[in-house]
């Protein structure tokens, strides 16, 4: 099995592609002069390639190789997952991307400053950096050592070009380039992967074969309801551990939030979420139908050489250039697929941590440092990161089995990451001693299942892969958050005690790490004194209980509020008018006395001057 010319032609067009749309916009329109243009793309991209770029950033190689792997191995269950997508975005639509947007952010982990203090900022910013310099070596490591087992192309040769070729464009055109590639790349994995189900289906005979073949031997999974957060994968599991899965990557992840954050306007950042979720539903439709098809094809038709196949993933892209190999050129366009979502989760990451070193250690301490040396750090930060990675994807050739570890720790910091944040935007009294000590806690207990579950389970490791039965349950690895090492369903019943603690599935992972934080979070706070309703920006934060228990007497809900100051969105009516003496003026009429300001908006609005949206103080 190995590529034709056509093949080699259209892999590298991808690559050629990618790297003019990087030197486009450096040498075009603003130039990426400013870093705000090199940044945040000047805040001027529409809803549509911002949607596509939020896909295409965590629909990494792992994931168009791990989805049909999980589908051959496991069966269709794990395709319930798309039932938590739809709350997943609702809530960063419809909290999370509102305070980040109004507050006229760069990096998050500005938001931790503000909120905390700029101790739990700096906590916040190196974790965060910690999990993408990990996650992006195995990122470009993982498709390369794939691509290399089945076509015989140069592992390190694969390396160096995706790793350059990336660092190149993401260095020279800054996020608008970075958002526009991804548009493309996300174009091309779909068509590599519609080709695949296309040639695939028609070779086993029709979709309707396939599902038979696939219910004939029990690849068909209906809904489990059992509730045991050990079992791997159940409908709570996937319903609820998947709503913590998505907000942690599209509620609070740097990477995705610098994408909202590009939008024109609030409306397109709130669109962008929206529009991502038909895609997410149609990616992950795609990946489970290779699986089957892939599934059913074996079932017909014997691996002829199983001895090349030494991981899950690896069998995927044997597949592809098995039924695609007297097709020239459609191989090379699921190649092409593939490293489209490796080059567009690693653009993604090298934009996304120069952006916050840059925000949030270098800025701080270099207040005047002008705009051109800015930019120009940012794009030293971009390469350096690029280079950065590059030694890390050698570092994973070394790990051996760890690779699956160094997997597992994306998934073990972003939950806690979540919960950081929902402790600031949902708790408002919650202080910064209490959330530097639930993030410990958070990663502490995070590192604790993870390392142990990797320590008890690496005699497992070496099961052969085509032994379906005797497969260690690796995890999927659909997104970084998901990935875990996990027992198989032989040894979880028969485990007890800690090991059986270590056994929790994956898919509960960003759920149990990030309720750690908040509980921790809030016991600390209350016992070293809470925050003063009075000492917190109300940008800042989310009041949820006024708006659930909204039918309660205006008293009480004027506590449930903690003492924060009112801004003009919590009261609609007064949001157009100037706060007086007498109560509000709408030009020349009054249209709110001043009783009725105080029992329905709580007496008084701060004013903060450049916000459209809060009432301003006048006199008469």
């Amino acid at each position: 099995m190995r590529f034709s010319a056509v093949d080699y032609i259209i892999f590298a067009l991808l690559l050629v592609l990618s790297s003019g749309i990087g030197l486009y916009y450096a040498l075009s329109g603003g130039k990426q002069r400013t870093t705000q243009e090199f940044l945040l793309a000047n805040r001027s991209m529409g809803f549509l390639p911002v949607a596509l770029s939020l896909l295409a950033t965590f629909q990494s190689a792992v994931a168009i190789l791990g989805v049909p792997s999980e589908m051959y191995r496991f069966g269709t269950e794990y395709w319930f997952l798309g039932c938590s997508y739809i709350i997943g975005l609702l809530v960063p639509a419809h909290i999370f991307i509102p305070i980040f947007y109004r507050l006229r952010l760069t990096s998050t982990y500005e938001y931790l400053e503000l909120r905390f203090g700029k101790a739990v900022r700096i906590c916040g910013t190196a974790t965060f950096i910690f999990q993408m310099v990990i996650y992006m070596g195995v990122v470009l490591y993982a498709p390369a050592l794939a691509f290399n087992a089945v076509t015989g192309f140069s592992l390190w040769g694969t390396v160096l070009t995706m790793g350059l070729v990336c660092t190149l464009y993401t260095t020279l055109g800054g996020l608008k380039a970075v958002i526009w590639t991804d548009v493309i790349q996300t174009m091309v994995m779909f068509a590599g992967q519609l080709a695949v189900i296309i040639v695939g289906t028609m070779k086993v005979g029709s979709i309707s074969e396939v599902w038979q073949i696939a219910t004939e031997n029990g690849k068909i999974s209906g809904i489990n309801w059992n509730p045991d957060p050990f079992t791997r994968h159940s409908i709570w599991s996937l319903g609820i551990g998947g709503i913590f899965m998505m907000l942690s990557l599209y509620g609070v992840n740097q990477a995705q939030v610098q994408r909202y954050l590009s939008s024109r306007t609030e409306r397109e950042a709130k669109l962008s979420c929206y529009a991502v979720f038909p895609c997410q539903q149609l990616v992950l439709c795609f990946g489970c139908i290779t699986g089957l098809v892939m599934f059913a094809y074996y079932q017909k038709n014997e691996i002829l050489n199983p001895e090349i196949i030494s991981t899950p993933d690896q069998m995927v892209l044997y597949f592809v250039m098995d039924i695609l190999k007297d097709l020239p050129g459609l191989p090379g366009l699921f190649v092409a697929c593939l490293f489209s979502g490796a080059l567009s989760t690693i653009s993604s990451a090298f934009n996304s941590l120069a952006t916050v070193t840059m925000e949030d250690f270098i800025k701080p301490h270099f207040p005047h440092l002008s705009e051109s040396r800015a930019t120009m750090l940012s794009k030293v930060l971009a390469l350096g990161y690029g280079l950065l990675c590059l030694g890390m994807a050698y570092i994973s050739s070394l790990m051996g089995s760890v690779l699956q570890a160094a997997l597992s720790i994306f998934g073990m910091i972003g939950g806690p990451l979540l919960g950081l944040f929902c402790l600031g935007i949902f708790f408002p009294f919650t202080n910064s001693i209490g959330a530097i000590s639930g993030l410990v806690a958070g990663l502490g207990m995070a590192f604790w299942i993870g390392i142990g579950s990797f320590v008890s389970r690496m005699s497992m490791v070496s099961s052969p892969i085509l032994n379906v039965t005797s497969i260690p349950e690796v995890g999927n690895l659909t997104t970084a958050v998901m990935t875990t090492l996990l027992t198989t369903k032989t040894a979880q019943n028969s485990v007890t005690g800690l090991a059986k603690f270590y056994s929790l599935s994956y898919m509960w992972y960003s759920a149990h790490n990030s309720t750690t934080v908040v509980i921790v979070g809030i016991l600390v706070s209350l016992l070293t004194g809470p925050m003063k309703g009075e000492d917190i920006d109300p940008r800042t934060v989310f009041l949820v209980l006024p708006k659930l228990l909204f039918f309660l007497p205006e008293r009480y809900k004027e506590k449930l509020r903690f003492g924060v100051p009112h801004i003009a969105e919590d009261c609609p009516k007064a949001a157009i008018a100037e706060k007086t003496c007498n109560g509000f003026l709408n030009g020349d009429t009054q249209i709110m006395g001043k009783e009725e300001m105080e029992e329905s908006c709580g007496g008084f609005f701060r004013s903060e001057g450049g916000h459209s949206y809060v009432v301003q103080e006048t006199s008469l």
